[in-house]
């Protein structure tokens, strides 16, 4: 088996051939390590995605529409995974900045921290004016007109900043209004 072609072993492997494909992987492994380590530039990281690019390959062989092509193919599959991991690691980076945003912040009793993370993320989506009533009103438990005399704006505008505001963070956290 060590001399059939790319197109044979993929033809027996999709037959089921274990053999087969641990072929292929041995061909191809070293290759697309290497190419993974200079896209990644963390050994350890391309090492884990070389292998989670062959698992996925071997789960995904009867989706490969030329089996000649099984060896470009792979290294797509593994291009992907680069950027799915990067993606990752992004959404990671974000969720540990809100959590130590969150954490330096005082927070109101009966509030999880996802749930605070959560409620950092909806009072950003509101306007400014929006932020500043809602943090002094509900949150801080100012009157109408004492946000009025620090904002600078009227009690009519206070209240109608209050009631959209609101209405933003419950539609956001899924709540009734």
């Amino acid at each position: 088996m060590q001399n059939a072609s790319d197109t044979d072993l993929v033809d027996a492997a999709r037959k089921g051939s274990d053999l087969a494909f641990e072929q292929l992987a041995l061909r191809h492994s070293q290759a697309l390590r290497s190419f993974l380590r200079g896209v990644c530039r963390d050994h350890a990281l391309a090492d884990d995605i070389a292998q989670d690019t062959l698992i996925r390959a071997w789960q995904r062989l009867d989706q490969l529409r030329d089996p000649a092509a099984f060896k470009s193919w792979l290294f797509g599959t593994g291009w992907r995974l680069v950027a799915e991991a990067r993606r990752s690691a992004g959404r990671r980076a974000k969720r540990e900045q809100d959590w130590s945003d969150t954490t330096e912040q005082v927070r109101p009793e009966g509030i999880s921290p996802e749930e605070a993370i959560a409620l950092e993320a909806a009072m950003k989506e509101l306007t400014p004016d929006q932020r500043a009533c809602i943090s002094l009103c509900l949150a801080g438990g100012w009157s109408h007109g004492e946000a009025s005399e620090v904002l600078d704006m009227p009690a009519g505008t206070i209240k109608s900043h209050i009631k959209r505001g609101r209405a933003k963070l419950l539609a956001a956290l899924g709540g009734d209004a």
